[in-house]
């Protein structure tokens, strides 16, 4: 049985596209003159703005990823916990699992949009992108957490929703599971595990310690 269940962020346990991905879209319109169709901008999701806005053809990273920060408070309202997360996080508090994230945020990302919903309480231990040199999908953040929380890759599992969690997973020798609330081609994405909703964490838990 798992003993480290460790989560993506978005996408997994908050639900922030219309946010990042309006943010981004006004940004773009604000700073740059360029409207680009929120579709368009789907592949940002799930990968660090340094990562991305390179593709946009954006030179000034930090400046740019300043003005995107700044204009996510614009769609703050629009951010939810996905149904469910809640009880989950507390029911594997309660039974003494650890639990973390890695996530493609920034610490001052993180800070923003993810620790106002009180999440935070039930995290031992977390990566953000600021972390690590190398970004999802490099294995590199999942390693990053094995090595700060001494937790056995064999014993853990990461959960998220796009393909860049998944190959994270995969090359750093860690279990996938899919959280197919989140994600959105769950039909290409490779998994052991793909749950249709937070619950489905405990289930397969509940599961394992059967067979063991």
């Amino acid at each position: 049985m798992y003993n480290t269940i460790i989560f993506d962020v978005d996408g997994t346990l908050i639900d922030t596209e219309k946010a990042v991905l309006g943010s981004l879209q006004k940004m773009l319109v604000v700073e740059y003159g360029r409207h680009i169709e929120l579709v368009d901008l789907s592949f940002v999701l799930g990968i660090p703005g340094a990562k991305s806005l390179p593709q946009l053809g954006i030179d000034d990273i930090d400046k740019a990823n300043e003005r995107w920060n700044f204009f996510m408070k614009d769609f703050f309202n629009s951010i939810e916990v996905f149904d469910g997360i809640f009880d989950v996080v507390s029911d594997l508090q309660n039974r003494n699992i650890s639990q973390g994230i890695v996530t493609s945020k920034t610490n001052i990302e993180l800070r923003d949009d993810f620790e106002p919903f009180g999440l935070m309480n039930y995290l031992t231990h977390i990566v953000c992108a600021d972390d690590t040199k190398k970004h999802k999908p490099n294995p590199e953040p999942l390693l990053k957490f094995l090595e700060i929380s001494d937790a056995k890759p064999e014993l853990s599992i990461y959960i998220g929703d796009t393909i860049y969690d998944y190959e994270c997973a995969r090359d750093a020798g860690i279990d996938f599971g899919l959280a197919l609330w989140g994600c959105k081609n769950h039909e290409k994405i490779n998994s052991k595990y793909k749950f249709k909703r937070p619950l489905d964490i405990i289930n397969l838990l509940e599961a394992t310690r059967d067979i063991h």
